[in-house]
């Protein structure tokens, strides 16, 4: 992982909304695939002002880890999670009465004034409650005696599509937000923190920066939408994660013979044929079979065959310029990225960075390389 490049992510984003604003960076997914402590500690670090997991027991990990501040829970929790939010100081988004009504006996019952943030559905369709259901639950979250709201959120279905009619969605939704947020100031209540951008909208949409913004992919590396602001600047990401393996064994085969499950593939001429320590148990997409290229010692092999468990393998020609143990990119660095990666997958950045499995280690390289990237 370079956390040199994730600093650079991270001012490119400030760059953009502004010193004032705050940044809400999501670790949720093991920090999409990219190591929660180390990239929760790397973003407090770079200035984010909290953190954002999927459940209690992602939180609890952090705290296990030293992770001070603010943790928001993005995810409904079950009532049996609601004690790991008290004990870990975590600040969970509310949907409904109901809930809020758990965490406020739990709180009391701690002698704590837990912090939540008022979740609004404006469109996305999941967690939130209706635009008209929020000033009644923003009032009784208020007349809660163990609740804090400090902060009022909602979520962006299409945010990241330059399509026009997801323009006109996602103006659409940002315009029913700002309504709903000022009816509960009207009614003397405090919505606290305001903030609904990912990092679709970090791009596209600036009138809904509001007080915090919270780009996930975008500080990972990966920008899923072109610019439609000549005005300023494209801003500018690098991926964080590389993933690389090694070429474990390297066998001669002659033409015709096949490698692999099913004998997929049969080799069109003598060449020399490197086992690569990586399968789909450890993030390789099984779907990737046949489409893709490692990068050795500089120079790109294709893969052939099936992708197997644990294993794959790459064509390295009839004379090959690879040792047994060389280093193969799978993707990232000088290799192509993991959004190449998805495209030939059918599927999208997140899915092949959050599916690198646990058993493959990750490296931290570069961190903090200068301090004025920060």
């Amino acid at each position: 992982m370079h956390l040199d490049a994730f600093y650079r992510n991270f001012k490119a984003v400030r760059s953009r909304i502004g010193q004032k604003r705050q940044i809400c960076v999501p670790v949720k997914a093991d920090a999409y695939g990219h190591g929660a402590a180390c990239i929760a500690r790397a973003s407090v670090e770079a200035g984010a002002s909290c953190l954002g997991v999927a459940d209690a027991q992602e939180g609890m990990q952090l705290r296990k880890e030293g992770i001070t501040g603010q943790v928001l829970l993005f995810s409904q929790a079950l009532p049996s999670e609601i004690p790991l939010i008290i004990e870990n100081c975590l600040t969970p988004f509310v949907s409904d009465s109901e809930f809020a009504h758990m965490l406020d006996a739990a709180a009391l019952a701690a002698k704590i004034r837990l912090p939540v943030h008022l979740k609004i559905d404006t469109g996305m369709g999941r967690m939130g409650c209706r635009p008209q259901d929020a000033l009644p639950l923003a009032k009784f979250i208020a007349g809660c005696a163990g609740l804090d709201l400090v902060g009022t959120a909602t979520h962006f279905a299409a945010a990241d599509s330059a399509a026009e009619d997801d323009i006109a969605y996602t103006e659409g939704q940002i315009s029913c937000f700002n309504q709903t947020v000022e009816n509960i100031v009207a009614a003397g209540i405090n919505p606290g923190i305001i903030h609904a951008a990912n990092s679709g909208a970090v791009i596209l949409h600036p009138k809904a920066w509001y007080d915090m913004v919270r780009p996930g992919i975008l500080l990972y590396g990966y920008k899923l939408v072109n610019e439609t602001n000549t005005a300023v600047p494209p801003l500018q990401v690098e991926p964080v994660m590389e993933f690389r393996t090694n070429v474990v064994y390297m066998k001669h085969l002659k033409k015709g013979e096949s490698i692999s499950y099913c004998r997929t593939w049969k080799a069109p001429r003598d060449t020399t044929i490197g086992i690569l320590a990586a399968g789909y148990a450890d993030g390789l997409p099984f779907l990737a079979a046949g489409k893709w290229q490692v990068l050795i010692n500089g120079s790109a092999y294709p893969m052939v065959g099936r992708i197997c468990m644990d294993q794959s393998m790459a064509d390295l020609g009839p004379v090959p310029a690879v040792h047994r143990w060389d280093e193969a990119v799978i993707f990232g660095g000088q290799a192509l990225s993991a959004a190449d990666f998805a495209e030939i997958s059918s599927t999208i950045p997140y899915d092949i960075v959050c599916s690198i499995t646990k058993r493959v280690p990750r490296v931290y390289v570069d961190k903090i390389a200068n301090k004025e990237e920060q």
